[in-house]
């Protein structure tokens, strides 16, 4: 069992699935370059939710050196699953953004959290994209290899960019009245289709807002922490929830809280800001 983590525990995992997450991202990168989308897939969960080769092959190398560098830590991934450790569990989605990833569309990285108890304390995301690895400690601060990192200081709804997803676990319904509100309040808006890839763009200014009505775990921990340090506002249920079932989460810039606040409003009786 671990004891209680120190300063230099949570540094030297965050250093280590720094460079794991790049050099694991990297490795996809490079995988995808050299096979064909029908070679890749291998399983099909549902509509559009697909596992690689990639998938698997990510997944195992990263559960493999965490378990050699930090063997009393837990894990939980996306396609082999594990069991909750509250003394300190690696949270991790190999590939977020798997169809994008199959078809050749850039949006797509590597995320890996470290959680212990009720807190979110590392948050690493692999931007395949811009090939960064964005990094977060809780207290510590964001950055996109090393630099300091800060989310949207914009005030002006009409300058506003937000980034949606969309769950087939929840009513389309829910998504269009977002869309539709968004409009109202002059807001344009996008859809990625990778959360990650989404919360580290409010993390680092390019976009005032990241929406979804439910992620699971693996899709979120990381670039919530990394948002959150960034200076955003995350609103999310709690850690406990979310581990267990998943669940909705809001990241948007400071400034613009109250143009956000049907969304808050949305997630405020089952959930906490970060």
């Amino acid at each position: 069992m671990l004891t209680k983590l120190s300063s230099p525990d949570i540094k030297a995992r965050a250093e280590f699935a720094e460079a794991l997450a790049r050099d694991a991202g990297r490795a996809a990168a490079a995988f995808r370059k050299n096979a064909s989308a029908e070679t890749l897939v291998i399983e099909n969960k549902g509509h559009q939710d697909f596992v690689t080769i990639a998938d698997k092959q990510t997944e195992e190398t990263i559960r493999t050196a965490l378990a050699k560098a930090f063997p009393e830590d837990g894990f939980m991934g996306e396609e082999t699953g594990g069991a909750v450790n509250t003394d300190g569990v690696w949270v991790v989605d190999p590939i977020d953004g798997t169809t994008n990833f199959l078809r050749g569309f850039r949006h797509w990285g590597v995320s890996i959290a470290f959680v212990v108890g009720d807190h979110i304390e590392i948050g690493v995301i692999y931007d395949a994209t811009r090939d960064k690895v964005f990094t977060a400690t809780r207290g510590g601060g964001a950055f996109s290899d090393g630099t300091p990192i800060h989310a949207s200081t914009l005030t002006d709804p009409d300058k506003a960019i937000a980034i949606l997803g969309h769950s087939r676990r929840t009513d389309f319904d829910i998504y269009l009245g977002v869309l539709k509100d968004l409009y109202a309040r002059g807001i344009d808006y996008r859809r990625m289709g990778a959360a990650a890839i989404g919360l580290i763009r409010v993390a680092d200014g390019t976009a005032d807002l990241y929406y979804e009505s439910h992620l699971n775990s693996w899709d979120m921990l990381a670039g919530a922490l990394i948002a959150h340090e960034a200076g955003a506002a995350v609103l999310m249920p709690s850690i406990a929830d979310i581990l267990r079932d998943g669940g909705p989460i809001v990241a948007n810039a400071a400034g613009l809280n109250d143009e956000f606040s049907f969304l808050h409003k949305q997630l405020a009786s089952s959930s906490q800001q970060l």
